[in-house]
């Protein structure tokens, strides 16, 4: 087999490996999770342990330090499952108002337990229920952050079931709540919840030692979750524990993960510990919405990911403990430690680790191994976004963009090309001439490369190219909340959704909804025909299967891509749309005919003499 034919497989395979891997791992399943992910809020645990927390100090004579996973947060509800409404009704509150937050912080307990998010919502339609992040125990979901102190020879500490006094009504930027305690034995507890515009918490515990004695204390910080939510399992996608914990950098556990880990302090808690890091932060992730504790960034801190199990739920935990603050009788202490709870936007994000000095905080967000392809992605659609008001016109103008920077070697792959067309009718008599004897076919046609100045290997140069940008733009429309529910023109209105028409049902027009087993849209379709064209510009290919392959290919991607997000499908199409124009004007310029028309109707007659036959 003639190199030509051998690079043209080779280009074929390389294509289809990848998208067949995309569709394997991360395509094929995504129509049923979509489906299943409106379940996300409503996915049953049982919460049966009663309420009140275990005491999280150390008894006499125990150990010096607090076990990490024995750190409190793990407290069950009595009473079974509530609806959330009642379960916030449980406790008096302090109400959370800010433009991108709704809730409470609970006065029993000192937790931020009721968090939603005013700016998005389930679906596209700005009337659907809002992103709810946390809830407090007694719900379906508990989901909460929790701040304090643990330590020994103390008296009581507040912990679950401890009733604060509050000095204000509404926690609001700018307007920052205190929270106080008297434990009865000497200490007096004082908690200064301030918020920002977005999703930053800033938390300073304090606490005075007005009995006869020191007291040694440690402050904690944690992220608490009941019961393992839904997630969409994608290979590509981290979701569950994540932080960045000292020189063991960015850690990330599934929840499956942790149930593999020995057990810290208790055979019920099984975790893994970071003891003496500074810096970062540990944290719950999900697709686009994450809670995480971050602590002072200059003193150390042992941090912990942990799950427990309590009745007949697991609970997962990231947990932040402080250094041993000793306070002596008539002295205080104090720990500021923040939380994040909101939205994974990606200029807040970024903004965070810049301007609270948090190290990589930008890990939040799933970059992958290749950020250096997705962040310079992301940077240019947001660029064109906020240019052009639209993030699939930004997706068409950041593909010419590439074009024009790849342009020179895409024209020498074209250029290449048209010249192996040129002479293809000597390679044909290279073909039949030495057909017995592959050896000196492979050299005549190495001959002719050399004589004409053709390098063979040109043409898999445009797959090759377009490989990562495929990956960085699907990362990129699977991974940031920019993304998520950003329309386009028409019936796209989420470009990080499949195209919602289906050719079953006419795309709308017969009134029945589409059986999810065949998902194939409109721009699928469009896709499909670019595709096509491209293949049907350059000649027929003499070997009988390869000519095959180039037949069924635009059939196979069609279906492949018909469940991947729109926005990819839309970039596949448009770059389609420009290389069959790169091509025609760069074959045209060499003197080479354009095959198109030929192949066309050659299809035809081939289909009215099988007819006749």
């Amino acid at each position: 087999m003639g190199n030509d034919k051998t690079n043209m497989i080779v280009a074929i395979a390389l294509s289809l490996a990848v998208l067949l891997g995309w569709n394997y791992f991360i395509a094929a399943p995504r129509v049923e999770q979509q489906r299943q992910a409106a379940l996300q809020n409503k996915a049953a645990t049982q919460a049966t342990s009663p309420d009140g927390v275990p005491s999280a100090a150390p008894k006499e004579g125990g150990p010096a330090t607090p076990v990490p996973g024995t750190l409190p947060g793990t407290s069950g509800s009595a009473g079974g499952i509530v609806p959330r409404e009642a379960a916030i009704a449980r406790s008096p509150r302090v109400t959370i108002d800010t433009p991108a937050l709704a809730g409470s912080i609970a006065l029993k307990g000192g937790r931020i337990d009721d968090v939603s998010l005013k700016n998005y919502h389930e679906t596209v339609d700005d009337k659907s229920p809002r992103i709810v992040l946390l809830s407090p125990t007694g719900t379906e979901n508990p989901y909460y952050a929790e701040f304090g102190w643990v330590g020994q020879n103390a008296g009581p500490l507040p912990g679950g079931d401890t009733v604060w006094t509050a000095d204000a009504a509404t926690l609001a930027p700018g307007k920052p709540v205190t929270l106080s305690y008297d434990n009865g034995a000497g200490l007096l507890f004082k908690r200064i919840i301030a918020v920002d515009e977005k999703f930053l918490f800033t938390v300073r515990d304090e606490v005075e030692n007005k009995g006869g004695n020191a007291v040694s204390l440690y402050p904690y910080s944690l992220v608490s979750r009941w019961g393992k939510p839904h997630t969409q399992g994608y290979y590509v996608l981290h979701e569950g524990l994540i932080g960045v914990l000292g020189a063991d950098g960015l850690q990330e556990y599934t929840y499956d993960h942790l149930a593999k880990e020995p057990a810290l302090g208790n055979a019920s808690t099984k975790g893994k510990t970071w003891a003496g890091v500074t810096g970062g932060f540990v944290g719950i992730t999900d697709k686009y919405w994450a809670a995480a504790a971050i602590p002072d960034q200059s003193a150390p801190y042992t941090g912990s990911f942990t799950e427990r199990t309590d009745g007949a739920t697991k609970v997962y935990q990231a947990n932040v403990l402080g250094n041993v603050q000793v306070v002596q009788p008539g002295a205080s202490a104090a720990a500021t430690q923040k939380l994040f709870a909101g939205a994974k936007e990606v200029n807040t994000v970024n903004a965070y680790q810049a301007d609270q000095s948090i190290k990589q905080f930008d890990l939040l967000i799933d970059w992958g191994w290749f950020h250096f392809i997705t962040k310079p992605m992301f940077r240019a659609l947001d660029f064109f976004f906020h240019l052009l008001g639209n993030f699939g016109v930004a997706i068409l103008v950041v593909t010419l963009c590439l074009k024009l920077l790849f342009l020179p070697i895409a024209n020498k792959s074209y250029q290449s090309m048209a010249k192996m067309k040129a002479v293809q009718p000597e390679m044909t008599s290279i073909r039949e001439r030495y057909k017995d004897d592959k050896m000196k076919q492979q050299q005549a046609m190495m001959e002719l490369y050399k004589k004409e100045k053709i390098n063979p290997v040109a043409g898999c140069w445009p797959v090759l190219i377009q490989i990562p940008v495929f990956f960085a733009l699907y990362k990129v429309l699977f991974i940031t909340i920019e993304m998520r529910h950003a329309p386009f023109f028409g019936w796209i209105q989420d470009l990080a959704a499949p195209d919602p028409t289906n050719i079953l049902n006419l795309f709308g027009l017969l009134p029945f909804a589409a059986p999810d087993f065949i998902h194939l849209g409109i721009w699928p379709i469009i896709m499909g025909v670019t595709m096509f064209i491209q293949m049907k510009m350059n000649p027929a290919p003499p070997d009988p299967v390869q000519a095959q392959i180039f037949t069924f290919m635009p059939i196979v991607f069609t279906f492949m891509l018909g469940s991947f997000p729109a926005g990819l499908v839309i970039y596949w199409a448009w770059n389609n749309t420009l290389s069959v124009i790169q091509q025609y004007v760069i074959m045209r310029r060499n003197g080479v005919k354009v095959e198109l028309w030929d192949n066309l109707s050659g299809m035809f007659k081939r289909k009215n003499a099988v007819a006749k036959s």
